[in-house]
């Protein structure tokens, strides 16, 4: 007869709510309290009771629901800081104005598909220069006509 492997119990997702729930209930004191039996350490001084509750919940569901994988934890400790993150994004907008002719751009706004082509003398859309639409501006010269 094969032997027949036999996962992990599914967790309960009542008892996590209820968890969750009694965590919502609980001040301060008793939260630094409950993050000191989670972590087995004290909690950063600074962190306000909103946050505390965050991270105990977010930690409650991780343990019984399943943490991050390894991919998205090594993503995410690549980000860096905030400042970093967005300088980083600001960087990305700036290439985008380095789209090849021929490429479209796509957005949903209000419902509606809206699609831009990338010109080689700037964007179109509806037939007419649109790259407000998508938060980015021609390269035209001063000069030159709209």
């Amino acid at each position: 007869m094969p032997r027949i492997r036999i996962g992990p119990a599914l967790p309960d997702r009542k008892s996590l709510d209820a968890e969750i729930a009694r965590l919502r209930d609980l001040g301060v004191s008793e939260l630094r309290s409950r993050w000191h039996t989670v972590f087995g350490r004290q909690s950063p001084p600074y962190l306000p009771r909103h946050l505390l509750f965050r991270v105990l919940a977010y930690r409650l569901q991780a343990d019984q629901l399943g943490d991050l994988d390894a991919e998205t934890v090594r993503l995410l400790d690549c980000s860096g800081s905030p400042e970093k993150a967005g300088q980083r994004a600001v960087s990305m907008g700036q290439r985008i104005a380095e789209l090849r002719p021929g490429t479209m751009l796509g957005r949903e706004w209000n419902g509606q598909m809206h699609r831009v082509a990338v010109l080689t003398e700037g964007f179109a859309w509806n037939g007419k220069s649109g790259p407000k639409f998508f938060g980015l501006r021609d390269r035209r010269s001063k000069g030159s006509a709209p």
